[in-house]
């Protein structure tokens, strides 16, 4: 079945081009002009990956972003005409995915897209003896791609799910940011090292009793990330 793409961007002629290129490809894709439309296309259903662009009328990308993100996880990457850090950081901490900034090229596009459905349904290498591990109050489900602490079902975005799952099926083994976003993003990812600090940081609030007093992900200064081995 053709993974269907929701493309949302106020310039049609933007649409125009992306909704021609990935229709080729295989893709379906779905069209809204506007943040609100945005979410009412993604609440019929259906969608595999989102494009998003950031500065739309009625809601900006942001606010979309965010609402989309309390109760899904699909994969968001978001399109800003701004180059500066800050727009890309501020679209990951309210859960995007990955982010791209205008003008860009179609190839790639449609390689970080291709990128971020290949990981979507792909679990990271486990043992081969369990697909759920245990560490203190939580509990990982790489078949469900579910994460529940103490009970209660965390919702984390697709790149979270593979860092923790990487983290855990590996626990005191350090990662350097450079490691993180080799494994998570991809050779073909050209973000900066501070995505991975953004992404530790979701990750935290969301698993971490403390976020700033982590049990769970520490931090070896100076080296990189490791899972907790108690």
């Amino acid at each position: 079945m053709a993974k269907k793409i929701l493309l949302v961007d106020d310039e049609p002629a933007i649409i125009k081009g992306l909704k021609f290129s990935l229709e080729q490809d295989g893709y379906e894709t779905v069209t809204a002009y506007d943040g609100g439309e945005a979410i009412k296309r993604f609440e019929e259903g259906g969608i595999d990956l989102i494009l998003l662009d950031v500065m739309l009328p009625v809601l900006d990308g942001i606010e979309v972003c965010q609402r989309i993100r309390e109760n899904s996880d699909v994969p968001i990457i978001m399109l800003t005409a701004k180059g500066e850090d800050m727009d890309k950081i501020l679209g990951l901490e309210y859960g995007a995915d990955d982010y791209m900034t205008k003008p860009f090229n179609i190839l790639e596009v449609k390689a970080r897209i291709k990128t971020i459905l290949r990981r979507t349904g792909v679990k990271v290498e486990r043992p081969a003896d369990s697909h759920v591990l245990r560490a203190r109050e939580m509990e990982v489900n790489s078949e469900l791609r579910q994460v529940k602490l103490r009970g209660e079902e965390i919702n984390l975005t697709v790149k979270e799910f593979d860092m923790l799952w990487l983290f855990i099926t590996n626990r005191g083994k350090v990662y350097s940011r450079e490691n993180l976003l080799e494994i998570i993003w991809g050779s073909e990812y050209n973000g900066d090292l501070r995505t991975v600090d953004v992404h530790i940081r979701r990750l935290r609030e969301k698993i971490e009793p403390t976020p700033s007093k982590p049990e769970y992900i520490m931090t070896k200064w100076g080296v990189g990330y490791y899972f907790t081995e108690k």
